[in-house]
């Protein structure tokens, strides 16, 4: 079995390196399409004690406290993260005061990574009431999977 470096030349495995940050870096730099769903803030008020795992920065946390929570970490130009722009405003809009549904950019927000440990995105974490982590998925979710899941924590 030959091994990576024995069948590609370290010429064209450096040019695909390059190739990939060039286009992570115009990812980068590319505006949040429109319509787009933004990071959900929520007010320090509404916060409460007693979830276990919380991720808080500029009055945004995950989980939501005493509420179902799906929190989606993903890049508004990532394309996979694109196509899940609207599910996610429709679930905004089908979940509202029964789940909660978090976007996070972590291209724009970095110091979110590592309080989740995510590998890949998008990654979509599920947390039941109690602020339990449940599920974790990693690309892209179609929304019946979605809802099923949603449905799923909201019968406990």
């Amino acid at each position: 079995m030959k091994t990576l470096a024995a069948r590609f030349p370290a010429t064209v495995v450096l040019a695909l390196m390059l190739t990939g940050t060039l286009f992570l870096a115009a990812c980068d730099s590319a505006e949040a399409p429109k319509g787009s769903v933004f990071e959900t803030e929520l007010a320090a008020s509404s916060q409460k004690s007693g979830a276990t795992e919380t991720a808080q920065k500029n009055d945004i946390q995950v989980p939501v406290p005493g509420m179902v929570t799906m929190v989606d970490l993903g890049a508004k130009s990532c394309i996979p993260c694109k196509m899940m722009t609207p599910i996610l405003e429709e679930l905004e809009k089908e979940y509202k005061d029964r789940a909660a549904i978090v976007f996070i950019d972590v291209w724009k927000r970095p110091d979110q990574t590592p309080l989740f440990g995510i590998r890949a995105i998008p990654t979509q974490i599920f947390y039941d009431k109690n602020g339990k982590e449940v599920r974790r998925h990693e690309g892209f979710m179609d929304k019946e999977s979605i809802v099923a899941v949603l449905e799923g924590l909201l019968k406990q």
